[in-house]
């Protein structure tokens, strides 16, 4: 890592940033052909085509569809990452309240998220909120750790340790009608949320989609203290929160090889913030307004039969507004505004149906300014370049890929010091291996090497940032084996299993204060030791009755190594389970279909010195759903329950913010 001087680089970033900004306007395609062959665009997902991608893919690759998501029994998005290996998930409880997960021992600040092929992004904290996307409107969810399978990707996705893939519903191509879904679920603690989807084919090369989601809760749910020997029950205050958002979507297929695609997203979300329990206290007056909008277009395009491109353009705006009526001395308020501009193009080449090479290049400007210097300390603005090259050979049974990523960051301030300016180059190289000629039995080891610039919070947020701070540099070692039956079997079972070594330098660890609020303190050096296991088997009984099965076990190491004489040397890292597990079995029948799942962790810390009381309890939780589709002609009426928390056992995720006890949630929805 080396500070460059901002003077001599200036001109190479501009001619960076033109270059990429012209490219951009150009005709671009979406999928990595090898392996899949060709780059169909016509939007047809194939679950047998993903769950073999998941055997072969040279890294691990978790991936949950549609049908995933119904026989599992999972309610939300967080619900579904609980299910994925390796995933650390901090939850404050209730309908709503944030959720950023970590993968594999790395901070949240590490895990990226593709929403319709085009990164979130959130350069105040780094941090995306993933309680802010609606399940009910996605297709399915990809979790790839290390480099990413598909070479033919925007260079910001090869930039992260792992990546979470959003992808949301597409429109049908089996007829040319206007499709209506329309949801209603309620639950407990004064849980409410109407969900619409509407679908309309224009023609036979233009089709919209509008989408609308709002949800209303009391989250008043109750819990226990224990002091000693005496036990308080109480209820959960200032806990209520409403949020909605809306999305447009246009979709363009001027020829069968190309396809144009526009997205207009909109979310507030307005919350009161509850704050940690305590013995003989629960008041809180602290609210949060949180709102994002922004704009994106893609256009993919294969030219021939052996190139194609792809392009991506992003507008993002964000506010938050933060209020403690209760701050001694006066109310405490803060607000933050943060824009990003990002445009990315890429290229894949094909010389041989066994070779591919890919190019990709990003650009994007970030700046955020909070109501006063007390907040953020000048207005920090920053550029960004990402370029990466990448090769994939994939023959009969070896499959062999390589990245290069060059990082390029020029921070600045219009006010008082800048972060320093910094760039690397970051390599990574994976395999894959076919072990049996006759049996779908792989082996895949993959390496990595990356590194996480500073967020702004981290260099500029008053007496709490400093200019002068260091990157993350993350190493990544994986190796592991996957196993799949004969797909014409009645029965059907896939197994994966990794083991993984990582080292982090200079790592910041967030330790949480309260749903707004953050300390960071910089561990230093992390060594990070695991394991990740998974399993999926179905069996068909007779023609109408299918049994499944599904489960996933973790075991990660996360210790502080920073300093061998400290007392904190070897401490397990905040907030990182050493083991973690997740079950679900589902019955499908023609009667009532049935899902019995389950998930849990062991016992964790709330910070990084172990001090005496600051342990938090592993735990178990259970859960039933129960569903049933009735068809009415061309309609389709769907009934489902959920019961959460079976057993009504009391657990915390974050420290002194107690989970909901039991609880269920009715969802109806109606499809034309």
């Amino acid at each position: 890592m080396m500070k460059l001087d901002k003077e001599s680089i200036g001109q190479k970033v501009r001619f960076s940033v033109v270059g990429v900004l012209v490219s951009s306007v150009s005709a671009v395609a979406q999928t990595d052909s090898l392996g899949m062959k060709a780059h169909q665009l016509e939007g047809v997902t194939i679950t047998a085509a993903q769950r073999r991608h998941t055997l072969t893919s040279t890294s691990p690759l978790q991936q949950l569809d549609r049908r995933d998501l119904l026989t599992m029994g999972i309610a939300d998005i967080a619900d579904a990452l609980r299910r994925l290996p390796g995933i650390t998930l901090r939850d404050y409880g209730g309908a709503g309240g944030m959720k950023t997960v970590s993968v594999r021992g790395f901070g949240a600040k590490h895990t990226g998220v593709s929403y319709d092929g085009i990164m979130l992004s959130e350069c105040q904290s780094g941090e995306i909120d993933l309680s802010r996307y609606s399940i009910d409107n996605v297709d399915h969810l990809s979790l790839v750790i290390g480099d990413n399978a598909d070479i033919f990707v925007p260079a910001r996705q090869a930039s992260m340790p792992a990546t979470l893939n959003i992808q949301t519903l597409r429109m049908p191509t089996a007829d040319h009608r206007p499709h209506l879904l329309a949801q209603l679920k309620t639950g407990s603690f004064g849980y409410v949320s109407p969900f619409v989807r509407y679908e309309h084919p224009l023609s036979h090369r233009w089709s919209l989609t509008a989408v609308g989601h709002y949800t209303y809760a009391d989250n008043d749910y109750p819990y226990t203290v224990q002091n000693v020997t005496e036990t308080v029950s109480d209820r959960r205050t200032n806990s209520r929160m409403k949020s909605g958002h809306g999305e447009l979507n246009l979709v363009c297929r001027p020829t069968p090889q190309s396809q144009l695609s526009a997205k207009l997203y909109y979310y507030d979300n307005s919350r009161q913030l509850p704050g940690q329990v305590h013995y003989y206290t629960t008041l809180s007056r602290e609210t949060l307004r949180e709102q994002n909008a922004f704009g994106q277009l893609s256009y993919q395009s294969r030219l021939g039969d052996r190139l194609s491109v792809k392009a991506h353009g992003k507008w993002n705006w964000a506010a938050s507004h933060y209020r403690d009526a209760l701050y001694q001395g006066g109310i405490n308020d803060a607000s933050y505004w943060q824009r990003e501009g990002y445009a990315s193009v890429a290229m894949l080449y094909t010389p041989a149906q066994q070779w591919a090479v890919s190019y990709s290049a990003d650009y994007a400007y970030n700046n955020l300014n909070g109501s006063s210097m007390r907040s953020v300390v000048g207005r920090p603005f920053r550029h960004t370049v990402l370029q990466t090259i990448a090769g994939r050979y994939h023959g009969e049974r070896l499959t062999l890929q390589g990245r290069l990523l060059h990082s390029l960051y020029m921070n600045s301030s219009t006010e008082g010091p800048s972060a320093r300016n910094m760039r690397r180059l970051s390599p990574s190289l994976s395999l894959s291996y076919k072990l049996l000629a006759d049996a779908e039995l792989y082996l895949r080891a993959s390496y990595k090497n990356i590194f996480r610039s500073p967020t702004f919070n981290e260099s500029y947020y008053f007496h709490y940032g400093s200019t002068d701070l260091l990157p993350e540099t993350t190493h990544q070692w994986n190796l592991g084996a996957t196993y799949a039956t004969p797909r014409e079997r009645t029965t059907e079972l896939t197994l994966t299993l990794d083991g993984y070594y990582n080292r982090v330098q200079d790592m910041i660890v967030a330790v949480p204060q309260n749903m707004f609020v953050w300390t960071c303190v910089n561990v230093g050096r992390v060594r990070v030791v695991g394991l990740d296991a998974t399993l999926r088997a179905s069996r068909l009984i007779g023609s109408r009755h299918r049994l499944t099965a599904s489960g996933n076990y973790s075991y990660q190491r996360v210790e502080d190594v920073t300093d061998s004489q400290s007392a904190y040397y070897g401490n397990q890292i905040a907030y990182m389970p050493e083991h973690s597990l997740s079950a679900s079995v589902s019955y499908e029948n023609p009667w009532v279909n049935m899902s019995l799942h389950m998930m849990g962790m062991s016992d964790r810390w709330a910070n990084n010195s172990h001090y005496a009381g600051t342990s938090i309890c592993g735990f178990m939780d259970c859960g039933l759903t129960l569903w049933r589709t009735f068809a009415l002609g061309s309609h389709r009426l769907e009934g489902r329950l959920d019961l959460r928390n079976l057993f009504d056992k009391q657990y915390e995720i974050v420290y002194r913010y107690p989970m909901p006890g039991r609880n269920f949630q009715l969802s109806v929805s109606w499809k034309i």
